[in-house]
């Protein structure tokens, strides 16, 4: 096909493009996640992050001892776009993630990398400052000053790579970069994303599977990983798990499902424990689905468009995994925050989750007259004994591998006695 004859260049004005790329959907907490996939896709074994609040020079380092970079592979990394081939099972996805996510908290980054080939480390700087001042794409070697003098320190002769974020406008305005609020404020995104990394790369925190095993330090604290599916609990329930095979193409690739039913309040090891299982979003929006991309959790909470959030199924949650591979078919966005459920894994999901939830509703329900007994209301209190017997009823189908005859029965029901039906819950 002919292209056309080239007439003009249609490169676009790098102040303004790179000012719309600081608003693509990151908060504090993803931004730093992204940057912390690139340390484990460098073999990082232990990552830092450091949070180091200082007013208007507060800055934020991510530093890790993976592979590190020589010096041209320092400036593709601060390339809007760049050129690098990502290999099937990397975290990396569009070549914009330390750009992007890096100015979407502040003004400039820093990179500083070692790699085994150098004897120095490398340093480059993209400052938005620079790039409106000249309208062009260019990075600069800095100067040196106190940030890059400590990257040199967390670096110790080693190899790795120190990202430094500062002109913090986004976390710090400028009017308000000073003082006790300013600090709290600080000290308040640094809770959350400790909370944030616990929960997104828990796997890589405990060694969980093929997943290998990391270090994250967020200043002195070296974090734990939270288990959404608190497996240590004695009385958590997995359910039976489920492969699917999705097409991209001409080719297919594989999603893995586990399911699993947490234990109520009551049949939970402490009050401290059920707490702490509720999770960041809380135990109603902390429900359902859990999606991993190479054993990094992108998504959590809600059902993914294949059924409604409810207070009786809040005991419900369950994983699913899909290779790089499957990108494309789960379109995932820049920050790696949201995907959709590809339609056709939707469909074949319908059974497998609805399973999941009549045995949670069953187990939310089973304990709601403990909870009345204790003086602890809940929303069962007037559910009706019919209700009851059709909640049992639908249980026992699913525990004997009969779902297929509730289905059959279920519309049976509706169609012939409509009432009997809903007094049943069908």
């Amino acid at each position: 096909m002919n292209p056309g004859v080239a007439v003009a260049s249609v490169t676009p004005s790098a102040a303004r493009l790179t000012e719309s790329l600081r608003d693509i959907g990151y908060d504090f907490s993803s931004a730093v996640a992204d940057l912390i996939d690139n340390s484990i896709s460098a073999g990082a074994e232990k990552i830092r992050v450091i949070m180091d609040f200082d007013g208007e020079d507060s800055r934020v380092f991510i530093a890790d001892d993976g592979t590190g970079m020589t010096v041209n592979g320092v400036i593709e990394s601060l390339r809007f776009g760049s050129r690098r081939e990502y290999e099937l099972g990397d975290l990396g996805r569009y070549g914009l993630g330390l750009k992007t996510a890096s100015l979407s908290q502040g003004r400039s980054v820093t990179v500083v990398s070692r790699s085994p080939r150098m004897k120095e480390p490398q340093i480059r700087r993209l400052d938005l400052d620079l790039i409106a001042e000249y309208d062009d794409w260019i990075v600069v070697v800095p100067p040196s000053d106190t940030a890059i003098v400590r990257a040199r320190e967390l670096l110790a002769g080693d190899t790795g790579t120190v990202v430094i974020w500062d002109k913090l406008d986004r976390i710090l305005p400028a009017k308000q970069a000073n003082g006790g609020w300013a600090k709290r404020r600080f000290d308040g995104l640094r809770e959350k994303l400790a909370t944030h990394l616990s929960m997104v790369f828990h796997r890589f925190l405990s060694g969980e599977g093929d997943a290998r095993r990391i270090e994250i330090w967020l200043n002195d604290e070296r974090l734990s990983s939270w288990d959404p599916f608190q497996r240590a609990e004695p009385e958590t329930k997995e359910l039976g798990n489920e492969s699917f095979e999705v097409m991209v193409g001409d080719l297919a690739g594989k999603v893995h499902l586990r399911r699993f039913i947490l234990p109520s309040r009551n049949a939970f090891s402490s009050p401290e424990a059920f707490d702490q299982a509720s999770g960041p979003l809380k135990w109603n929006r902390q429900q359902g689905l859990y999606i991993y991309r190479a054993n990094r959790l992108v998504q959590w909470g809600g059902w993914g468009g294949t059924r409604a959030v409810d207070e009786h199924t809040k005991l419900a949650r369950a994983s699913i995994d899909f290779g790089t591979d499957l990108d494309a078919a789960f379109n995932i966005n820049v920050a790696k925050m949201r995907v959709a459920l590809p339609p056709q894994l939707k469909q074949m999901l319908g059974r497998p989750i609805s399973e999941l939830c009549i045995l949670a509703n069953n187990a939310y329900r089973v304990d709601a007259p403990r909870r009345r007994s204790n003086g602890v209301a809940g929303m069962s209190q007037e559910v009706s004994n019919g209700a009851e017997i059709g909640l049992a009823i639908k249980a026992a189908l699913v525990r004997t591998g009969n779902f297929e005859a509730l289905t059959a029965i279920s519309d049976l029901l509706k169609q012939e006695s409509p009432d009997l039906a809903k007094s049943l819950g069908f």
